[in-house]
């Protein structure tokens, strides 16, 4: 008799990207409605939670041998599932590595751990060929730029420890870097006086769960004379694609980062 887990509930949409690239979403019984990715598990999978809310009896209707769920925020859910008897696996990914490591973790959960070291390796490949080309834009004469990322308008939020260090990697200087190992969004809320006084060159809005607007940025009091609105370059990455930790961040959230770049 197997052990592996065969009837699985992720509540995040990096679980669902990562067990379908491995061909495993057969043992996927269940989805949150936010997952976005890959677009074909909408169609094919229930939908049993939000991210934070919802009926946990829905969930264990799927009948699941895993649950899997991310980070504190769905803590009260993990705790309710742990109670109901439910085996829950809590990822909680903050860095790039932790994304990797999340693929190696899920691989080995499901019994495709060589499939997912493959698709690890695929993701590395990709990081130090962007590293690669910033490397050689920056020893040709180019300049790092200096980058705002945003990832909430109100408050300003600011930092997420990934996207800083994909911002790094393609070849900027985020200029919140040094607030972006604290998890908790409210140690990571830059004031206004702040961006403008630090004068980035390039702007990125990722609002998570809205469109980004960058006439309302760049209008602003005060920003005007900050580079990047005089510029013109405030540009928006999707949040299902940069604020989303898993190998999507990677594999498309970095290539946009270095078209951004080429200035």
């Amino acid at each position: 008799m197997s052990r592996i887990p065969r009837r699985i509930v992720c509540l995040t949409t990096e679980t669902v990207e990562v067990l379908y690239a491995l061909g495993e979403q057969d043992r996927i019984v269940g989805i949150s409605g936010y997952t976005v990715r890959p677009p074909e598990a909408r169609k094919e999978k229930p939908k049993v939670f939000a991210f934070t809310s919802g009926d946990i009896e829905r969930i264990l209707a799927t009948r699941p041998d895993l649950v899997l769920t991310f980070s504190d925020l769905q803590g009260e859910i993990a705790r309710d599932l742990i109670k109901a008897g439910i085996p829950v696996h809590a990822f909680n990914m903050r860095s790039v590595e932790d994304i990797l490591g999340m693929v190696d973790m899920l691989g080995r959960l499901v019994g495709a751990q060589e499939k997912a070291l493959a698709m690890i390796a695929g993701l590395e490949a990709q990081i130090e060929n962007a590293r690669s080309i910033a490397g050689k834009r920056l020893s040709g004469g180019g300049k790092r730029p200096r980058v705002y990322f945003e990832e909430w308008d109100e408050p300003l939020i600011s930092g997420i420890r990934w996207a800083s260090e994909l911002i790094e990697i393609a070849g900027g200087e985020d200029i919140f870097a040094a607030r972006s190992h604290s998890p908790l969004a409210r140690d990571r809320q830059p004031t206004s006086d702040e961006i403008v006084a630090l004068a980035p060159d390039i702007i990125i809005g990722s609002w998570c769960g809205k469109h980004f607007r960058p006439g309302r940025v760049a209008a602003r009091p005060g920003w005007s004379d900050i580079p990047a609105v005089r510029n013109g370059q405030i540009h928006e990455i999707k949040s299902a694609v940069i604020l989303t930790p898993g190998p999507v961040a990677i594999s498309e959230g970095l290539p946009q980062l270095l078209d951004i770049f080429d200035l």
